[in-house]
């Protein structure tokens, strides 16, 4: 796991990973702690969406419930999707060009546009800010908006879930612009700051009402 902490937690996670699946008895036994003290951390794991519970029916006697990570308890663990993906595109590159490589991305800009469109089902410009936040942010974006005195927006991004890639491939940061500005239907939209810089903690953009940047704002 990345913590290098050895919290009876974290103990329990490992041995989910290692075993699939286990009885709250089981993780006693193995741990040497009461099983509730077992049941107090998988409430709390539970809670958190990082396990999840099935009832096992048995041959004989009552059913049980046995205890198993659930996907974001999975991605806990270390995974180099990252840095395989920037390998597989580096041999695109190498292979066919880059120009490759940036339709690759392009297409994937199009998927987005379309899936977004399909739930921007909304008329007014402001609220359409917003909801393009909150698609962002259900991709792992952390986007936030606060409209400023003028009545423009600042739309930052808190983390990037493909940081990795488009700090080798830039162009990558430049499809998001676009995206934004077809989805919202707008040219006025400045990125001020790119995590893909490798300088900035996050992405922040401008973005202008169509009537303010005719008025010269």
């Amino acid at each position: 796991m990345a913590t290098k902490t050895t919290s009876t937690r974290d103990l329990i996670l490992s041995l989910l990973k290692k075993r699939n699946q286990l009885t709250v008895s089981a993780i006693a036994v193995v741990l040497d702690i009461t099983e509730m003290a077992v049941r107090r951390h998988l409430n709390t794991l539970e809670r958190d969406g990082i396990i999840e519970t099935t009832l096992l029916r048995q041959a004989m006697g009552r059913p049980t419930n046995v205890y198993q990570l659930s996907n974001e308890g999975q991605e806990m663990f270390p995974r180099n999707y990252g840095m395989l993906t920037v390998e597989l595109l580096k041999d695109l590159v190498e292979m066919d060009g880059v120009e490759k490589v940036q339709k690759l991305f392009q297409k994937r800009m199009e998927r987005q546009k379309e899936r977004y469109e399909k739930k921007m089902v909304i008329q007014q410009f402001d609220d359409k800010v917003y909801e393009l936040a909150r698609l962002q942010s259900e991709e792992g974006y952390m986007a936030e908006v606060t409209e400023e005195e003028d009545g423009s927006f600042t739309f930052k991004e808190y983390n990037c879930p493909i940081a990795e890639v488009a700090r080798q491939f830039p162009f990558i940061c430049e499809s998001e612009l676009q995206l934004f500005k077809e989805v919202l239907q707008t040219e006025n939209i400045e990125c001020q700051m790119c995590m893909a810089s490798g300088q900035e903690s996050h992405c922040s953009y401008k973005i202008y009402k169509t009537d303010q940047s005719e008025a010269g704002t």
